[in-house]
């Protein structure tokens, strides 16, 4: 990382362009693919970041399950074209704990004008957290959906205590928090009022998608497409009964239901047996994880793309299939629900089995429509391009790289400013 060093000297006046370009760490606990949207959104930022002339480097651990790790030695250079700091994840696999991680953060974090940390509860984000206070590194918090009352409320007991001893003082000294949807900063807000001030900005989604939905033919594959982490919160299950109870209308007669992804055995077991317990048992796939071309091509076929999650502060998955011009059928508790039903992207429904199988019949008997919100889609879209969203991560990186030596000029040392002195 010698490459890397520069001096840090305060200045009252510099502009954007002395910041450029800018020296810039992503902290991740994980970047395997089992742990969906983050993971995948994180590597497409760095790239982006990169690719406008930005010195980026990615440190993660190699958590890849339980009981797996990823498939790259410690301190592999590369990863889909990004620089990354590979690091030992040593125990518990939700915390991610690594003693390695955390020791080269604390020496290695002067070397960058500013870090960038994804997600909050996690060994590696306080980690980070505490080594950027201790070198007088700014640095930005991107919760990833966690600070959601509904995903506050799963395993609250613990978020209590990570949030006691260290999350909160990660938070509170944070120079911004980065939202990716208004709705996910306004709900953050308002359980935690104390939070400092946000920033919005979205995440991107890879040309490869973009180019497949450029393809796309307008004959779809006759299926409806849910592609995430198989988790809880993705409400999975409420998919499949709706499914079950919909199918039976003619307009679905030859639709299928195809679930794309993985997760905790158990979980997928459950899943599995729910979906073989109905009549529509034979039209609905599990067809693993996929990624590529391969998950590029399933978006851009499927007749509309289907959501039920209890919290989803973003979706990247969704975010894709509208860029591929698929109509998405969500939850109002997904994020982007909104700006869905305003640009008529799709159909936006309450999260119960009733309200998702009538929506996917609207969505089966309305052919003309279904075409029109698939082109309101890949339009709404448009927002969601790797290179805009890095174009205005740089901004804001520079306009806390400038506060904070605005701060370093005026005072001479290091000033934590505390919630009260910063503007919601």
């Amino acid at each position: 990382m010698a490459r890397l060093a520069r001096s840090r000297v305060p200045s009252a006046s510099r502009r954007l362009s002395d910041y450029l370009p800018v020296r810039v760490l992503h902290v991740i606990p994980a970047v395997a693919a089992r742990y969906g949207g983050p993971s995948t959104a994180v590597v497409g930022m760095c790239r982006a970041l990169s690719a406008l002339g930005h010195e980026v480097l990615l440190a993660s651990t190699d958590a890849d399950g339980r009981q797996g790790r990823i498939d790259l030695a410690t301190g592999t250079p590369d990863l889909s074209g990004v620089q990354v700091a590979f690091f030992p994840r040593q125990a518990s696999e939700s915390f991610k704990w690594s003693a390695p991680m955390a020791r080269w953060l604390h020496e290695h974090v002067a070397d960058f004008d500013v870090v960038h940390i994804h997600a909050i509860f996690s060994h590696a984000c306080l980690a980070a957290g505490r080594a950027c206070r201790h070198a007088g590194v700014p640095y930005i918090v991107r919760p990833l959906g966690t600070l959601d009352p509904w995903s506050l409320s799963r395993h609250a007991w613990r978020k209590q205590v990570l949030l006691t001893v260290g999350g909160r003082g990660v938070l509170e000294h944070a120079s911004l928090i980065h939202y990716t949807t208004a709705e996910e900063g306004r709900l953050a807000q308002q359980t935690l009022p104390w939070l400092p001030e946000g920033v919005v900005v979205p995440l991107g989604v890879d040309e490869q998608i973009w180019r497949a939905g450029a393809a796309a033919s307008p004959q779809r594959g006759g299926y409806v497409l849910a592609l995430s982490r198989l988790d809880v919160k993705k409400g999975v299950d409420v998919l499949i009964r709706a499914f079950q109870r919909a199918a039976a209308d003619p307009a679905l007669a030859s639709w299928k239901l195809v679930i794309a992804g993985d997760g905790e055995a158990g979980l997928v077991a459950s899943l599995r047996a729910l979906a073989a317990d109905g009549p529509a048992a034979n039209r609905i796939e599990f067809s693993g994880w996929v990624a590529g071309e391969a998950r590029a091509r399933l978006l851009a076929g499927a007749e509309v793309f289907a959501l039920a999650s209890h919290q989803e502060n973003f979706g990247i998955a969704v975010a894709e299939a509208l860029a591929c011009g698929t109509p998405a059928v969500v939850s109002r508790a997904v994020n982007l629900a909104a700006d869905i039903e305003q640009e008529h992207a799709g159909w936006v429904c309450e999260r119960d089995e009733t309200a998702f199988a009538q929506a996917l019949v609207n969505a089966a008997r309305d052919t003309g429509g279904r075409r029109q919100r698939g082109e309101n889609a890949r339009a709404l879209a448009q927002r969601f391009r790797w290179p805009a969203v890095a174009s205005q991560l740089v901004q804001i990186y520079g306009d806390v790289i400038a506060k904070q030596e605005r701060l370093l000029a005026g005072t001479g040392q290091l000033p934590i400013a505390t919630p009260t002195e910063r503007t919601h």
